[in-house]
């Protein structure tokens, strides 16, 4: 699995750990490495071993200048490509340092992440840009937040629409939320976030549909209204750990990402990243639906940075009984705080053999044997799927909507959807 996720370009750091020319080097855990990350005179950031290849002393504790990070041990300099540049202590007349190389990772710099290939040179594709190279340093917004276990119970929560009509809940067991009087929008279109939130939570067995698709699949909650329609919550799985999960105010997503990316067996990076937010400001603009305003680093509960507070799980993630009881299914506040307290308390790795599956995990058996099946194929020489950066990855959208019993869901936030070609630029 690991020789699968090294063929994509994967998140490695913030941009803003690395703020400006010559700034401090920082400390990177990707993949079971540990790295190096340093932003050179020239603005380009370079990602090389934690060790100098001469004594295995820390680059961290290198200097950053003049273009090229220098071991404070002896002096040997290396540039980001990994090229050693001066070995000032060896004889003036030596070439050794040509034969001297740091290991390195190319990066690319996008959406206000740094990201990183680190798979076989000669397999290198150039970047899959989703969307985030179209966005402007100005309006970047990336975070990233640490969770203690294997990654798969993290990714494995993003494909799993019923739960949010449990963890999620603002109602705890026994208080159904009561239908919103006076709203009127139970009928095909756009629900209203008291009709959503009324459907999902009264509705806790959603019926669930996979679709393969050439980047991974698109799963389907699909949901009865009161009305007699359905209320459809499509996401979007992306190879080889990202996914659209539609946002509660916006009928056509694909902007906001969330990726869950491992700094080793035991943990991850939970990564949340404005994709695409053109989808959303055209949205917002229209003046047709009712959008909510998030102050800067708030929106979606995503900060700016990097997230504080990993030391929940030593809190019990602050669960608050009393609001458990009277306002609240889990008693944690926050749906990342949520997420973790579930995934991290199955352990650091669990033990599936003592799962009991159900009807309603259908999206996380398909995504597990789509991760198998790429992995043992690379083993045998097959490519993996959507590495092409030529592919449309920017027009994949993830989607809710209440529609009629005969509609079909396969077109929310396609091509083909009435929404998506009425505004027309949201996908594009």
């Amino acid at each position: 699995m690991g020789n699968l996720l090294r063929r994509y370009w994967l998140p490695g750091l913030l941009s803003s750990e690395v703020p400006g020319p010559d700034s401090p080097p920082v400390r990177v855990r990707l993949l079971g490495e540990d790295l190096i990350a340093f932003r050179d005179t020239n603005s380009a950031v370079g990602l090389v071993a934690n060790s100098c290849p001469h004594r295995g002393a820390s680059l961290f504790f290198g200097r950053n200048e003049e273009a090229g990070l220098r071991c404070v041990y002896h002096g040997w300099k290396f540039d980001i490509t990994g090229a050693c540049v001066d070995m000032p202590s060896e004889p003036a007349e030596s070439n050794f340092k040509t034969k001297v190389r740091a290991l390195a990772y190319p990066t690319h710099e996008s959406g206000g992440i740094v990201w990183t290939y680190m798979g076989p040179p000669e397999k290198q594709t150039p970047f899959r840009n989703l969307g985030s190279d179209d966005v402007p340093a100005e309006r970047w917004r990336a975070s990233k937040v640490i969770s203690h276990c294997n990654w798969i119970q993290g990714l494995e929560g993003n494909v799993d629409t019923t739960h949010i009509s449990y963890l999620h809940s603002a109602n705890p067991p026994g208080s159904p939320r009561p239908f919103p009087e006076g709203d009127d929008t139970d009928r095909p279109g756009y629900p209203s976030l008291p009709m959503r939130g009324y459907i999902h939570r009264n509705v806790g067995d959603p019926e669930l549909e996979v679709q393969d698709t050439w980047y991974g699949f698109r799963y389907a909650g699909i949901r009865p209204t009161p009305n007699g329609h359905l209320n459809v919550r499509v996401s979007d799985f992306i190879m080889p750990g990202y996914v659209y999960v539609p946002q509660p105010y916006l009928p056509v997503g694909g902007d906001s990402c969330i990726m869950m990316i491992p700094r080793d067996d035991d943990s991850y990076w939970r990564w949340g990243i404005d994709m695409k937010p053109g989808v959303r400001d055209v949205q917002m603009d229209s003046g047709k639906y009712d959008v909510p305003t998030f102050g800067p680093g708030t929106r979606a509960g995503l900060g700016g940075g990097i997230q504080a507070r990993n030391q929940w799980a030593d809190n019990d993630y602050l669960i608050d009984r009393s609001e458990q009881r009277i306002n609240s299914y889990s008693g944690i506040q926050g749906i990342a705080q949520q997420d973790m307290a579930v995934t991290e308390s199955m352990g650091a790795i669990m033990d599936r053999t003592l799962e009991h599956l159900g009807a309603s995990d259908k999206a996380i058996i398909r995504a597990r044997r789509m991760l198998i099946d790429a992995a043992r194929a690379l083993a045998k020489g097959v490519e993996p799927p959507a590495i092409d950066p030529a592919l449309p990855y920017r027009e994949i959208r993830s989607a809710e909507r209440t529609i009629a019993v005969d509609d079909d869901w396969r077109l929310l936030g396609t091509a083909a959807d009435p929404f998506v070609q009425e505004l027309g630029a949201v996908a594009q």
